[in-house]
């Protein structure tokens, strides 16, 4: 049973949260161990089993990186590994000037400055990317499913730089 199913919701890119956690609230009571304490040993162990399988689903239908990724998986697209290279040299030039850019936080007069800059462009740069994988899902179509792919990696980059500026800036202002 694929996730969007076990927790009785369509299968979109846009998912009602509260309704998503209230069904996962109900499905974990279902199999919690208390019921399972007089339950035979397979018994607990399948509900143990049970119990993963439905957190897995949630955590991956509540963030909506994860929960792109498996709609695309679903949809029978071969996801490639980070370490993939991509043929959008564009980006892997702007990749590199948002390291740059980060690198001279450190170096800037004005680090606060510098700092919420940075901060600002990556934001900005997620938000607009995450709107255009969210409409090419929804789009459902090869070419839309394929640049939804790309889109969710660079996603994932600008997701891993947005940990180094929280990282930066703990090392900036821990004194």
């Amino acid at each position: 049973m694929n996730y969007f199913q076990l927790f009785g919701i369509e299968a979109s890119f846009d998912v009602d949260i509260q309704q998503l956690s209230s069904s996962y609230q109900t499905l974990q009571k279902s199999v919690h161990p208390d019921k399972f304490v007089h339950a035979s040993e397979q018994d607990q162990r399948i509900a143990v089993q049970k119990s993963a399988h439905i957190n897995d689903a949630y955590q991956t239908l509540k963030n909506p990186l994860l929960r792109a990724e498996y709609i695309l998986i679903e949809r029978g697209i071969d996801m490639p590994n980070e370490q993939h290279t991509f043929g959008d040299t564009s980006f892997l030039m702007h990749q590199m000037e948002l390291r740059e850019m980060l690198e001279d936080v450190k170096s800037s007069g004005d680090v606060d400055a510098a700092l919420l800059e940075v901060q600002n462009v990556l934001s900005s740069e997620y938000l607009q990317l995450s709107q255009m994988m969210r409409a090419q899902i929804i789009e459902n179509t090869a070419a839309s499913n394929s640049a939804a792919c790309d889109n969710l990696r660079k996603l994932k980059f600008y997701q891993k730089l947005n940990i180094e500026v929280d990282r930066l800036e703990d090392s900036l202002f821990d004194d």
